[in-house]
Order: C-alpha cells, then structure tokens, then sequence
C-alpha cells in the first residue's frame, strides 16, 4: 500500500472510527502537520477533562471541541498517535490541492467547505503556524488550506 498524503490518510482514520461510534483511534504515521491539526481541533473549545470551564448549555458551537485528548505512541518507526473521539464530528477532510488564501478571502472558502456560516472550521498553516480560519482572520493573517472540520 502506497502511503500518498499522510493527514488526508489520518482524517479519513478519524471520521471512520467516529462513524462506527469508537471511543479512540490509532493514526499512523505519526508528523507534525498532523499532530499541529489535531491541537487546532482539540483547542476549538474546552477539553473533554475539564467540564468546569463552561457549561454545556452556555457553549456556541464553534466553542464545542470536536476531540479530546491524543497522546504520540514511540514504536521506533515513524509513531503513532491515539486520539480520543467524543463524538462531534460530522465530516473531515482535506483539502486538496492546497490553495493560498488571504485573510480577506475566508468567506469564499467556508461557503464551499462548510455547511453553514459559522459551524465547522477550515485548518490552515499560516506563518504563525497551524490556525484555525478564525483564529487567523482576528490576527489578520493568511496562509495555505490543510482541511476542514464540522
């Protein structure tokens, strides 16, 4: 088997074990890239841990996080990651090819990734590193598109 793009391979991983209904998967090969847009989709929202930090009933739902926790897995190759689902993704993928975009231009590509204005979010690798659309839309900043998440 021919491994061709590692994250489109690591997402496909995700939502077919989020669509079985799994508590966790296993991606490998382990990369940054993947590892950075796992951190994007863990930190849209508080974490599974800490239920505390606002309560369910007072979340919008670009505030819900779509995984919980993943750890990397050492096993002498190239590793692996375990991530924790929680059950709040509907699709994933990746976008191909990868498209420059500015940071003005948002509102073109989450017409034609995302379902709806303001429910799910496109990754992005930007020169401040792997951002959420909206996080670099408010550091005014654009980048190249890696995927898209709801």
């Amino acid at each position: 088997m021919v491994l061709l793009d590692p994250l489109a391979d690591a997402l496909s991983t995700i939502i077919n074990a989020e669509s079985t209904g799994k508590p966790d998967c296993i991606i490998h090969p382990a990369s940054k890239v993947i590892g950075n847009v796992l951190k994007v989709m863990q930190d849209i929202g508080y974490i599974l841990e800490y239920p505390w930090v606002k309560p369910f009933y007072l979340c919008r739902l670009q505030d819900i996080g779509y995984i919980g926790n993943y750890e990397f897995i050492d096993d002498g190759k190239s590793g692996m990651i375990k991530v924790e689902l929680i059950g709040k993704i509907n699709k994933c993928g990746v976008i191909k090819p990868r498209s420059s975009v500015g940071y003005h231009d948002f509102e073109k590509w989450e017409k034609r990734y995302l379902p709806a204005r303001n429910f799910g979010i496109l990754i992005l690798t930007t020169p401040d590193g792997v951002l959420s659309h909206s996080e670099a839309r408010s550091r005014v900043v654009g980048g190249q598109l890696l995927a898209y998440v709801y």
